[in-house]
């Protein structure tokens, strides 16, 4: 896709800049997890560089947003995970845990019920992630192997933070079956649901908030 005409990495960055949302975050939706992502589609050796503070706490900040109008949860917890092995082991495999993210989780924590960072291995393998309505991850493979494990048929590619509704299938193209026949239409379908499902979600919450009350005289008064 990308070309000297195209320069996005991807379809969620290109969205993002068609609506002019420089907050969004690809969220990917299934029936078990809700997982972002802080890097997207970067070579490996680039990723801890592109790591900061500030871009965990947009991700973290537009996925509770999301959570609460796209998917009605009101208070949602959401888990963040680390960057390194055993979460860093307190420096000894790499610093970015104490440096950035666990910064960025105690920046966050005071407004939005926020934890971590998680070892990611532990996190799934344990099932602690069913304890969580979302997940931030740090890179793209950490977040979508075990996504993709669990819901590779059904997940849907939502992008979090436009002020319009897009979903898509979990997966790319498949060129080798192309024109078999033999293709799932089964995620396609999931995001075509979704997509209805959050413009619910988006009439009710928008119909929940409009005209709240304001606080009055006595009220101040009193604190």
């Amino acid at each position: 896709m990308q070309s000297d005409e195209f320069k996005f990495p991807g379809q969620t960055e290109f969205f993002a800049n068609a609506c002019n949302s420089p907050e969004y975050a690809m969220l990917m939706v299934g029936e078990k997890l809700k997982i972002t992502f802080v890097t997207g589609h970067l070579p490996v050796k680039d990723i801890s560089q592109n790591i900061t503070k500030e871009r965990i706490i947009s991700k973290i900040k537009v996925l509770n947003e999301s959570l609460k109008r796209d998917f009605t949860i009101r208070k949602p917890r959401i888990a963040v995970l680390a960057l390194n092995p055993h979460a860093g082991d307190g420096g000894l495999l790499g610093k970015e845990e104490i440096e950035i993210i666990e910064p960025a989780v105690k920046e966050c924590a005071g407004n939005i019920s926020v934890y971590g960072p998680y070892s990611a291995d532990g996190f799934f393998g344990s099932g602690k992630f069913k304890s969580f309505d979302g997940v931030v991850a740090m890179y793209h493979d950490q977040g979508l192997v075990p996504f993709k494990a669990l819901s590779f048929t059904s997940g849907v590619n939502y992008t979090a933070g436009l002020p319009i509704i897009r979903t898509s299938p979990d997966h790319g193209t498949g060129y080798d079956i192309a024109g078999k026949n033999i293709a799932s239409e089964d995620s396609f379908r999931e995001a075509v649901y979704l997509a209805c499902d959050i413009v619910n979600a988006r009439n009710m919450n928008n119909e929940a908030t409009a005209n709240p009350l304001k606080f009055g005289k006595l009220h101040n008064e009193r604190g």
